[in-house]
């Protein structure tokens, strides 16, 4: 080859070369913006509430199959003179925030928490709700040894437990101040989070409610520890305002979800 061709040829290389490493940027580039977090802000307008409602704490949220979210909020926890105009405990919006349903509170047949704490909606789309008093705000300075179950038009289903009955971590027939619930589809099994009055993850039948085993940290048997201060209050609760984001299906790299203002964390 003379000197030109091997110029000729070493111009190609090098283009070869360049288009390689652009590509190889450019691929890379795509990579780290699929490992992006995702950004929150919070929508001010979300949820919309009817009829002028209020809403107290929100203690916990859940979504559907539907993309639908179910929002448990503390009636409660209003200022007393504002408490006429509380929504009822649960709300259901659409994934924009549109209002759907409410329903919720004390009723026949079952006992109502005093303080809302955890809501759940397993796989049949059916709800699951349990209380925290009395560590949790409460007008009564009641014990939430209850789980209850509804469909998701709140039509009563199940109850585990009941009024101030548990027996400690031994008593297999009932919750005490339950924080969340899981309902396997494949055995249809609810996982009880039993760790606020008990120290234990507790199973049941999600249909009949039967108990089914239980186990504690670790994989030990659970054991009973001292009681937690009673954290009910007979007045007006002191203004603390925080935001709690919005608990939905996660949407890709890199985009936008929403958070509702309210009044209290999950707690």
């Amino acid at each position: 080859m003379n000197r030109t061709t091997w110029r000729q040829l070493g111009i190609v290389v090098a283009g070869v070369a360049v288009m390689v490493s652009a590509a190889t940027l450019s691929n890379g580039d795509a990579q780290a913006q699929a490992r992006r977090m995702p950004a929150f802000e919070v929508d001010p307008a979300w949820p919309k509430l009817p009829n002028n409602w209020l809403m107290g704490h929100v203690a916990s949220v859940g979504v559907d199959s539907r993309d639908h979210v179910f929002l448990l909020h503390r009636p409660n926890t209003l200022p007393e003179d504002k408490r006429k105009s509380a929504a009822p405990p649960v709300l259901e919006f659409d994934e924009k925030g549109q209002y759907v349903n409410a329903w919720g509170g004390p009723g026949n047949g079952y006992d109502w928490p005093d303080s809302e704490h955890g809501i759940a909606v397993d796989y049949k789309n059916n709800v699951w709700i349990g209380g925290s008093a009395p560590v949790a705000p409460s007008l009564r300075n009641l014990d939430d040894d209850m789980l209850l179950k509804f469909d998701s038009k709140g039509k009563f289903l199940l109850q585990i437990g009941g009024r101030s009955v548990s027996k400690g971590n031994a008593d297999t027939k009932t919750v005490h101040q339950s924080a969340d619930v899981f309902v396997w589809p494949k055995t249809n099994e609810a996982f009880v989070a039993d760790g606020y009055g008990n120290r234990r993850v507790i199973v049941f039948d999600a249909d009949t409610g039967a108990f089914k085993r239980q186990w504690g940290a670790f994989g030990n048997a659970p054991i009973d520890v001292p009681a937690a201060p009673r954290g009910g209050w007979s007045s007006s609760p002191p203004p603390r305002r925080r935001s709690a984001a919005r608990r939905g299906p996660g949407g890709p790299p890199g985009s936008t979800s929403r958070c509702a203002p309210t009044s209290a964390a999950h707690s």
